[in-house]
């Protein structure tokens, strides 16, 4: 996925209100910017950060510029756009670049399922059966190279885990695939401590059969890409994941 604008630098100023950003320009201007992501982004939004941000001249958008990536040093990114997630996956899985989903030669996002929910992605392929994906965008890390999610409490993501269940009971297949869009990330866990709500209900879809994948993301201030998959840490606390 390639932004559609070459993204410029910045500093962030401030995030607020959770979808507002004041930022400062290389050339001294002083703006404010949309952040599309509903998370707390812990460890992302302090004062000073180096971030990258996507101009537009769209009259219809009284915000011109999208805060897009955050630069972590060593030439690694973070995107914060949540967005992105599901486009990176959408273009990913119509080229059939996640193996473990590669037979499925229809896809069809933001499907209706469940109780008034929408599921990312329903995939069908002759003789498989459906496929129900949930994506999450993952991009909390508090220790080098493991990322965790979520990044605050979740019930909409438990609820999820539960619709997935239910999807697996009526026959279906159901994977949640999280996608690391940390370019610093060598594994992934959850962060029982801040939800441990939507720990145990990842706990109790796993029981039910819903499949759990991990990928990472290719991040530059040009794209957005799907990378190669992640493990699943097995030396936290709490061992979750498996392949």
């Amino acid at each position: 996925m390639r932004f559609q604008t070459p993204l410029v630098q910045a500093v962030l100023l401030r995030r607020y209100k959770r979808f507002l950003a004041d930022i400062r320009l290389m050339d001294g201007r002083e703006v404010t910017a949309h952040c599309a992501n509903p998370g707390s982004m812990l460890g992302l939004a302090e004062p000073g950060t180096s971030i990258w941000v996507e101009p537009n001249d769209d009259p219809r958008k009284k915000l011109k510029f999208g805060w897009r990536l955050v630069e972590n040093g060593n030439g690694d990114f973070t995107c914060v756009d949540t967005a992105i997630a599901n486009r990176v996956v959408k273009e990913a899985l119509e080229a059939g670049q996640i193996p473990e989903l590669a037979a499925y030669d229809m896809v069809r996002p933001e499907q209706s399922y469940g109780a008034g929910s929408r599921v990312d992605f329903l995939l069908s392929g002759t003789g498989l059966p459906d496929a129900y994906v949930e994506v999450k965008s993952v991009t909390l890390s508090r220790s080098p190279g493991l990322a965790e999610f979520p990044d605050s409490v979740t019930a909409r993501g438990a609820r999820h885990l539960g619709e997935l269940s239910e999807m697996v009971r009526a026959g279906h297949r159901a994977v949640l695939l999280y996608l690391v869009q940390r370019t610093d990330a060598q594994a992934v866990t959850v962060a029982e401590d801040i939800d441990p709500t939507y720990a145990s209900a990842l706990l109790q879809a796993q029981a039910a059969g819903v499949t759990v994948l991990s990928y990472r993301a290719n991040i530059t201030p040009q794209e957005v890409t799907i990378g190669h998959s992640l493990p699943l840490a097995d030396d936290r606390p709490l061992v979750l994941l498996r392949k």
